[in-house]
């Protein structure tokens, strides 16, 4: 079986869970033998390693798009221009820019890529239709998000192939819109969900919510959880002679680590944490910049500045000297997440996890027995929660077993790629 994976592009700039599993889904297709190609829209997979020489081409380059959808002169515009725009130099570019990365301004943008066809984007879907029926020939086209669904229906209708679609995280990005725009662009996904062939959702909690938000046919809907490798993780002791809190995601507001600065300030201002210790990886969009500078500032104003430390590599074969010296792990998201995949790396490498009661969080701490969740999403209940967690290190040892324990037996790719490949089969007419 051959599957293409469309997935949206990010530059590679922050860490970003759910464009790391898309990443990874294709060389675990290939490792049970299918093939598998990851086909990227936007922005390159990662910024520094993209050249045409080595990588597939970006569809849909985030700088044409934009032009065209904005300004009419654009629509239109010569082959050697259009291509200038979709270069490797200019793609790079855009990826350090954060304007990609926010739902304002772009509502518009949103809606035309759910029209498919009969968007502004025409021309790109067209493009992408001749490449997938002359270079790749799949047997079935796996969409990342419901946000591209726009691309099923002519995909179906010109390659007679099934079309399925992952769902997880879409209501961050609609719903950070205004009204009439979130209502309208939610109804539309409704609409366009019934062009798929199948909807997989990545945690029993978000399949709940976009059965919701999208009305979905129960006959269309499968809940296939995200996995990893675990072999590509080394188990570390965690650390009961120096407290020290990881944080793995973009360093900004949404992602809850302004909660967590706040909470090991709190935490450290009892004596009998006074050496706890913070460790930040995963990097930041321009957007971040003042932010972070912002949480530094709280740290140095209390003497906390030499407490804290940041790591620029966030890439999976890096993260082993991030683990290491690990007590727990925090990712406070504010409003929760579909999965996070981050806990499972934090899970495999044997180091337990502090949760906010949000999302699937709970899902995944009640499922694995890895870790503790925390309610409301707090600082103070953070902190509280912390010191609960901290006091107890024969908890932290069992957590941290049954956390790599879980992993392997229920969150092991090799087991869950063989859901998804049935998943595929089904489809397949």
């Amino acid at each position: 079986m051959k599957v293409v994976n469309i997935v949206p592009g990010f530059g590679g700039s922050f860490y970003c869970g759910n464009c790391l599993r898309d990443s990874a889904y294709a060389k675990s297709l290939k490792a049970s033998g299918h093939e598998a190609i990851t086909l990227p829209l936007y922005l390159p997979l990662t910024s520094k390693e993209y050249t045409p020489e080595n990588e597939i081409p970006v569809f849909y380059g985030a700088v044409n798009i934009y032009l065209g959808q904005n300004f009419r002169v654009f629509r239109h515009m010569p082959k050697w221009l259009h291509n200038f725009f979709n270069s490797p130099l200019i793609l790079r570019y855009a990826a350090k820019k954060s304007g990609s990365t926010r739902a304002a301004g772009l509502e518009e943008m949103t809606i035309s890529m759910l029209k498919g066809a009969d968007g502004f984007q025409k021309d790109e879907l067209d493009e992408l239709i001749y490449f997938l029926k002359h270079h790749e020939k799949p047997d079935v086209v796996h969409l990342s998000n419901a946000l591209l669904l726009g691309l099923a229906r002519k995909i179906r209708d010109e390659l007679q192939i099934p079309v399925l679609c992952s769902l997880q995280d879409e209501d961050v990005w609609v719903d950070a819109m205004d009204e009439p725009y979130r209502s309208q662009i939610w109804k539309l996904m409704g609409e366009k969900a019934l062009d798929t062939d199948a909807l997989i959702a990545v945690s029993d909690f978000f399949a709940k919510k976009m059965t919701q938000k999208m009305s979905i046919p129960q006959n269309k809907l499968h809940i296939v959880h995200i996995g990893i490798d675990p072999t590509k993780y080394s188990v570390k002791a965690p650390n009961l002679d120096v407290p020290t809190i990881g944080y793995l995601s973009r360093s900004n507001k949404e992602n809850g680590f302004e909660v967590l600065v706040d909470a090991f300030i709190k935490l450290k201002e009892n004596p009998k944490f006074g050496n706890a210790r913070l460790k930040v990886t995963g990097g930041k969009t321009g957007d971040d910049e003042k932010f972070i500078g912002r949480q530094v500032d709280k740290l140095k104003r209390k003497g906390y500045q030499n407490d804290i430390e940041f790591i620029e590599d966030f890439r999976t074969e890096s993260l082993g000297s991030f683990f290491n010296g690990l007590t727990l792990l925090s990712v406070p998201v504010l409003e929760g997440e579909a999965f996070g995949l981050y806990q499972l790396e934090s899970l495999a490498s044997g180091i337990p996890i502090v949760q906010p009661a949000l999302g699937a969080f709970p899902e995944i701490v009640e499922t694995t027995g890895g870790g503790a969740i925390y309610q409301p999403n707090t600082p103070d209940a953070l902190a509280q929660k912390l010191t609960e967690v901290l006091s107890n290190p024969e908890q932290i040892k069992q957590m941290s077993i049954n956390g790599r324990k879980s992993v392997e037996e229920k969150f092991n790719t090799s087991i869950l790629i063989q859901r998804m490949i049935e998943v595929y089969k089904s489809a397949i007419k």
